[in-house]
């Protein structure tokens, strides 16, 4: 069995969350997460992308409805013993199979919490959920419950972290040695994906974004490759990926030669990382580390340039997007704590100019303070 926790830890885990429950006056616990599956039992998929769910009720019972294919993904990747498949066939209803669970499970008229806030979880499918047990049993959304619970990393997790800190730290190895004129943006890529995987890592939960030029300013990934040219810019920002963990990294690196804002904005990128690690440590509220970045962005001028969130908790996290919660925004009140990840990141996308510039870095939150994860310099480096 392909499990990559220990029998304890997902013992406590189990009753962390039944614990959990009773506290919140929950029956039972619909999963629709595939980072909630996989932290409770192990469980590997992208079977999420059509309709399962994870029962857990109080008194411990998991059982897992799924399609046929991930029979054996979940004999072969998790600790499920009940393992129920609907069937494919036109017009199949797969939320009448589950009532089926639940009124086996003696939930009918009891408090159902449901993890609407899940990508596997589509609009269509969610209707048809609402109408199967409308009248069966009462629910409400408990999309955080288990996410919660996930932001703070066990000893074992906080080792595939480092595992995967260290893959980022030699994908930029590659990005340094084979960024230059005349080079693609495609080969680039494969050499960061080469590496990662010959260490033993996974795919990351999004693409790595990419981009040269008038791409360099672009937060998402897109399809074009462009060739690098005498002067450019070269935006990256990629995580390095072990047992689904991330450790993630941000780079803006000028080609040829730096302009003399890229400089300036680099040192405004440096300060404003520096002055959020001094806030990221136990007891201060996530909120206060935009706000100290958003002023250090402020007050050098480059308001205009700066985004609205600077980053967001890490861990193990399975397509669309590597991006857990809680996010990095001015207000929000989570309470830092020891054992949260971290991604920081300092965006300066100045479009007047069309020039960019990004630094991040991610982060373990230690009883005292923080431990910067991965160990490349923060210079600005031009190649």
């Amino acid at each position: 069995m392909g499990l990559h926790f220990s029998k304890e830890e997902f013992s406590q885990r189990k009753s962390t969350v039944i614990r959990s429950m009773k506290d919140q006056n929950i029956d039972a616990l619909l999963m629709f997460r595939q980072e909630s599956m996989y932290w409770l039992t192990g469980y590997d998929t992208f079977g999420y992308v059509f309709f399962q769910t994870l029962v857990l009720d109080q008194k411990g019972n998991i059982i897992l409805l799924t399609r046929a294919p991930d029979l054996r993904q979940a004999q072969n990747t998790s600790n499920i013993d009940d393992i129920r498949i609907w069937i494919d066939k036109n017009g199949s209803n797969p939320t009448e199979d589950l009532k089926i669970i639940l009124n086996e499970l003696d939930l009918k008229g009891k408090k159902i919490g449901i993890e609407y806030e899940a990508y596997g979880l589509t609009g269509r499918n969610t209707l048809k959920l609402n109408k199967s047990i409308e009248n069966f049993c009462s629910y409400e959304d408990k999309s955080e419950l288990i996410t919660k619970l996930r932001a703070v990393k066990s000893l074992e997790e906080i080792n595939y972290v480092r595992k995967a800190a260290k893959l980022a730290d030699r994908a930029l190895d590659e990005v340094w040695k084979y960024a230059k004129a005349g080079v693609s943006e495609s080969k680039i890529l494969a050499e960061m994906n080469r590496i990662i995987f010959e260490g033993g890592g996974d795919y990351p939960a999004n693409e790595f974004i990419i981009g040269s030029g008038k791409n360099a300013l672009l937060c998402r990934y897109q399809s074009e490759k462009q060739i690098l040219n005498d002067k450019d810019q070269l935006t990256i920002e990629w995580a390095g990926t072990f047992k689904h963990y991330h450790s993630a990294m941000f780079r803006t690196i000028p080609i040829g030669k730096a302009e003399k804002k890229h400089l300036k904005m680099h040192e405004a990128c440096l300060e404003a990382l520096n002055n959020c690690e001094s806030k990221l440590k136990p007891g201060n509220k996530i909120g206060e580390v935009f706000d100290i970045h958003a002023k250090t962005f402020d007050d050098l001028g480059f308001g205009k340039a700066r985004m609205n969130a600077c980053g967001y908790s890490l861990g193990a996290t399975f397509s669309p997007n590597w991006m857990d919660w809680p996010m990095l925004y001015t207000g929000n009140p989570y309470v830092i704590e020891s054992g949260n990840v971290f991604f920081m990141h300092m965006i300066l996308m100045d479009s007047e100019n069309n020039l960019a510039m990004n630094l991040g870095e991610t982060y373990l939150v230690t009883k005292n303070g923080n431990e910067r994860l991965g160990n490349q310099k923060l210079d600005l480096v031009v190649l």
